[in-house]
């Protein structure tokens, strides 16, 4: 890293710190680029705001298609707006694998929450990256962080044996569910309901209201079979109404709580701790990914070897095999 990248990285973190909108906007879009050049102010500015992160309540927010996330999230953010906190909304979009590109429609869906001087909304793109967040996300929280919000919220494309991995980059993670009963749990993978720290129940309005009770004492029944993520926390079932306002105030005062009896334990250091290794060997799988990938031997031989095994001509293990030789010099 040059001494201008240095320069210009503690430039945009003191700016960030320092409640600039566009710096903050800035700041995350250099994280996420793929640039080579970029890389090391990248690591300059997540190095200069590190010690101001931190101080946040980190949500992660999942649920089913249609069950109405973007929704609960507006209503959740304007409450704490309105009662002084300043909340970050890092809605992730999912992209295509044919174009590559995403809607980025979460901000116009929460187009009330988006004026809001207190809030910030980022929708990025997963690029592809499995877990259901964009690779990027875990910086992005730190940047929000340092740039003064104390409520982070990370919002998750929807259910799939992969999202499990926002679980490693939040404090609570809360699984919305429809008022659909027991039916519903069954196609829900296993692995995400395991991890969820609080379930809700959302739409309990209208004609709806009932068929939410039902189900919340069939989802209730239900993760009394499942191994609850802490000993000290038992998952609660929670009814809410994004569209009416009703149980909102319940759901926050339920991350709170979840907070303070972590807290009291150590689990939330401790979490944080684990997930901080995580991030790493999530970093040194995916550098020696594109190490790999761009090794000169490597880059040659691959589009034969995958050519092969596509036609079914060699074993994919004997073809593995043979680039890591390659890209070890053996």
């Amino acid at each position: 890293m040059t001494d201008a990248s240095f320069v210009k990285a503690a430039d945009l973190a003191g700016q960030v710190r320092a409640g600039d909108r566009r710096a903050l906007a800035r700041a995350i879009t250099l994280i996420e680029s793929t640039k080579i050049d970029h890389l090391g102010e990248a690591e300059a500015l997540l190095e200069a705001l590190l010690p101001h992160s931190g101080n946040s309540v980190r949500v992660g927010i999942s649920g089913v298609p249609g069950v109405g996330k973007s929704t609960f999230i507006e209503r959740l953010g304007l409450d704490l707006v309105g009662s002084g906190h300043k909340v970050a909304v890092l809605a992730v979009d999912p992209s295509s694998r044919v174009s590559g590109g995403s809607i980025l429609g979460d901000k116009t869906r929460m187009e009330e929450l988006s004026r809001r001087p207190a809030a910030f909304i980022r929708p990025s793109p997963t690029g592809g990256t499995l877990g259901g967040v964009a690779r990027r996300t875990r910086e992005a929280m730190l940047i929000c962080e340092a740039a003064g919000f104390d409520v982070v919220i990370v919002e998750t494309v929807g259910v799939g044996q992969s999202e499990t991995a926002v679980a490693e980059m939040v404090d609570i993670f809360l699984l919305l569910l429809l008022p659909g009963g027991g039916d519903e749990l069954q196609g829900i993978k296993k692995g995400i309901v395991e991890l969820a720290d609080v379930v809700v129940v959302n739409k309990a309005d209208g004609d709806l209201a009932a068929a939410a009770e039902r189900a919340a004492a069939e989802y209730h029944a239900a993760l009394g079979l499942l191994r609850a993520p802490n000993p000290n926390w038992r998952p609660p079932v929670l009814r809410c109404s994004a569209l009416t306002g009703t149980g909102i105030a319940e759901v926050w005062e339920t991350v709170q709580k979840h907070r303070a009896v972590m807290e009291a334990n150590g689990a939330r250091a401790a979490k944080r701790s684990a997930q901080a290794g995580a991030w790493m060997w999530s970093e040194v799988r995916e550098g020696l990914l594109r190490e790999f990938r761009e090794h000169p031997e490597v880059s040659a031989a691959l589009a034969g070897l995958e050519a092969e095994v596509r036609a079914g001509q060699t074993p994919p293990t004997a073809a593995a095999r043979r680039l890591i030789r390659l890209f070890l010099g053996k």
